[in-house]
Formats: structure tokens, sequence, C-alpha cells
């Protein structure tokens, strides 16, 4: 498919030399001799790009930019000026218009806006396709009621400029929620800049936040752009506010106030606009009672509360949470996707995850490396999230601690040991002696040994 162009002109002689000259380098051509008519082909036809001429009878080339851009901002619109001014380019440039080109024309100049125009456009189309992947990729997971109502919370303040204090547990996805926040809001072309609170050593948080003039300390030899004046037209994510010190706090409390501030080492005062996102995993009302947090501060963030709810409150979000755990596992280690059993589901359901949702793709990439299966099931959970491994651990240490025979201990390691590894691989000997380091026909003669041939796959 080539581009398609649309020529606005009154004139008949530019309209038949620029649909000509157009035509022969590879461009679909389209023409209308006025606004109206125009804009009906826009409406029909939806061309990539219009060659707009200003001055025309009727609807003029501003009122009819001006109808193109209401409902289609996509096209892209190069005006054509026979009496250009500095103060139609201007009005022309704020409505939306991609350049302007003075009559008479030069087709090379045409040209080379045309494909400038259409380059950008693409560009466009480019930034919006890997936004939409952005946005799927740090979407919140999950159907269970706390989640369908923290989805509602973002989406009715991200498209504001209200400033956001997210709390949550650790591990529970708060950076998360502020990505997902910066990527719905206006200001989502801009960066969103991070500052883990706790991580910033108390003697280089100006330095870190504000920034620094060449010469503001002996070492110092180049100019230094701080995190605020990064996050211009964008947002800061200050994250676990709560691990700052007091001395910190009161250092940002003018920034979030006024939004000015001065480069340590510097005199002139530099004024930005930045929309404030905080999160803590700490209660900051009860920081504040123990004077360890400005109630200040906490007032000037806490505009739109949004608790972000534990694992456990949302059990029923962990299969297609480990759904996707599963696959971007198998996609790192370039290796075949692993399943779980209902039974894995019903253990893993039951356990109170103190570590959250990162603890659960902790222990999907702890499955996924060290079970050679490709269906997990419950004898492959480890413990604390299998309480019947918990409790054949503590069987065995008991039975083998109070042995008095270091031969008996021996066998009876040896026994619970090949136990375990023929249910890892499923009753198979050959796998089963292949994992552990031994012949097959020695493993066999173990198995008689130990009276454990009742164990065996007839398949093995």
């Amino acid at each position: 498919m080539y581009p398609t162009i649309l020529i606005v002109d009154d004139e008949p002689s530019i309209l038949q030399s620029l649909s000509g000259l157009l035509s022969d380098e590879g461009f679909e051509v389209t023409t209308a001799a006025n606004g109206y008519e125009a804009l009906k082909i826009v409406d029909t036809e939806s061309p990539d790009l219009v060659l707009l001429d200003i001055w025309m009878p009727g609807i003029d080339g501003i009122e009819t930019l001006k109808e193109i851009k209401k409902d289609n901002p996509h096209i892209q619109v190069i005006i054509i000026s026979g009496h250009g001014t500095i103060e139609t380019a201007v009005k022309a440039t704020k409505l939306g218009a991609f350049d302007l080109i003075e009559k008479p024309l030069s087709i090379d100049k045409v040209i080379v806006a045309i494909n400038n125009a259409l380059n950008f456009r693409r560009l466009e189309e480019e930034n919006k396709y890997l936004r939409k992947k952005t946005l799927e990729k740090h979407s919140i997971t999950g159907n269970s009621p706390p989640i369908q109502e923290l989805k509602k919370q973002i989406a009715v303040t991200a498209p504001t400029e209200a400033w956001v204090l997210i709390t949550g547990e650790n591990g529970t996805g708060k950076e998360l929620v502020a990505r997902t926040i910066h990527q719905l809001s206006s200001r989502v072309d801009y960066p969103l800049i991070d500052i883990h609170c706790a991580s910033i050593p108390e003697e280089l948080i100006e330095s870190e936040l504000f920034g620094q003039e060449k010469g503001a300390f002996a070492e110092s030899s180049t100019k230094k752009v701080g995190k605020f004046e990064l996050a211009n037209k964008g947002t800061i994510f200050l994250d676990e506010i709560g691990d700052m010190s007091l001395k910190s706090q009161s250092k940002i409390l003018r920034v979030l106030q006024e939004q000015q501030f001065q480069r340590v080492g510097g005199s002139r005062t530099l004024s930005i606009d930045v929309r404030v996102i905080a999160s803590s995993n700490k209660d900051l009302e009860k920081e504040i009672e123990k004077g360890t947090f400005r109630e200040d501060i906490y007032y000037r963030l806490n505009v739109i509360p949004i608790e972000v709810p534990p694992l456990r409150n949302r059990v029923e979000d962990i299969p297609q949470l480990m759904e996707i755990f599963f696959d971007e596992c198998a996609k790192q280690n370039r290796s075949k996707k692993k399943v779980v059993t209902q039974n894995v589901f019903d253990l893993l359901l039951n356990y109170s995850w103190p570590g959250n949702v990162r603890e659960l793709k902790n222990l999907v990439e702890r499955l996924t490396i060290m079970t050679d299966k490709d269906v997990i099931d419950e004898h492959d959970l480890p413990s604390p999230y299998n309480p019947k491994a918990k409790d054949d651990i503590a069987s065995v240490e008991a039975q083998l601690f109070s042995s008095n025979s270091i031969k008996e201990a021996k066998e009876m390691f040896e026994r619970e040991f090949i136990k375990k590894k023929l249910t890892q691989y499923s009753n198979n000997v050959t796998k089963t002696a292949e994992a552990i380091g031994v012949q097959r026909n020695y493993l066999y003669k173990k198995l008689k040994k130990l009276n454990l041939t009742e164990l065996l796959d007839a398949r093995s």
C-alpha cells in the first residue's frame, strides 16, 4: 500500500501539477478544490497526509485544519501558503499542522516535507504500539475483587494530576501500580523517574535529587542534573518514602510545596512541573506518631491513597500469576513451559504468602530450574509451601538422630533420599539414576536391598 495524499487547493493548475508529480513519486493522490470537499474526502477515505492551501474561498485552510484535526488527529497536514506570515505559521502549528511550505512550490521541498511528515506519523504509530506493549507488560494481573477495585482506582486516578500515595506490604507490586498510573496519564511522553529513598546516603541526597553545579565540591568537575530536574513534565516516584530520614524529608519539603529548587553550589532557582507518586510499606500515620515521618509531607502526598492488597487476600489470582511467571521463565531459559497439578494449586492457595507476589515469582523460578519434569506436582513443592514435606523431613530427622548405629542411619538416609528422587522423577528408574549420578543397575540393586521395589514404574 502506497501512502495516500490529499491535495487541497482552489487553483486547478496546482492540483494538476502536484497530482502528476506526486503520482510519479509513487503516491496515491486525490484532490479537492475547497475545504468542504476536502472534509468529505477525509471522512470517507482517511488519507495519510493532506497538502492544504491556506487561502481558499468558503472554508479557509485554518478552519479546514481545525476540522481535520478534531476528528482525525493522526492525519498529517502540511500547509501551503502564498502569503506566509509568522502569525499564520504559529497558528497553524498550534492547531496541529506538521509544516508550512510557501508558494511558489519547489517539488524537492514538497517531497522532503511529505517524507518527514510520513516518517513522523510512522514513529507516532510505533510509539503507540510500544506504549501499548509497555502497558501490557506492566499491567496488574488478576481478576479477584480486590484487584478489580485496584484497577478501578488506577483508571480513575491516572488521567488526573493528583498526587498519589501507594501503600502495601513488600512484594505486593507498588512500583507496578506507579508505572501503570504513569502509563495511563497525560505525562506518558515524559519520563518516570524512580527514587528509592532508602538507598541514597543522607550526605548525597541533595546532589542526587537536585543536582549540582560544576565546582560545588572539590571533587565535582562537571555539572550534574538531579532526579527532580530529569522528571520535569513527567512523574517522580518516591519509592518507600517512609525509609527517608527526617533530615532528608526536610530537604525535599520545599520542592514538594513550591516545585522549585537550586542545584547544589548554584544560585539560580529552577522551576519544575512534576507529578509526585510515593509509596511506603509502613503505616505512615504511626510513623508520624513515633516522630519518624513529617506530618506536612504526609498530607501533601496523601491526596489519593491507594492500597495494594497482599497476595493472601487475592489467592484466586495465583493460577493466572503462575501462568505468566512460568511463561517468562520458559522464555528466559529457552525451555519448555512447565505446568502444575491442581494439588499444587490447592496447597499454594492455603499458604500465607508473607513475601507476596515477589515470593510467588521466586518460587516459580525455583521450580522451573530445579524440577526436571514438565508437570510439577505436590511432591516437588518444598517446605513451607507443602506442610507434608516439612512433616516428612521432621520425621526422617527424628528417626535418623534416634538411631545409635551409623550404618542404620546411613541406610535410613539412602532409603528416604532414593524415595524422594523416585517421586521427583515419576518413579522412572532410568531418569532417577541419571539424576543422582549412578548406574541404572546399581539403583535397581539398592531398591531391592532397601525394599523399595514396589515404587518401580513398569515403564522404567
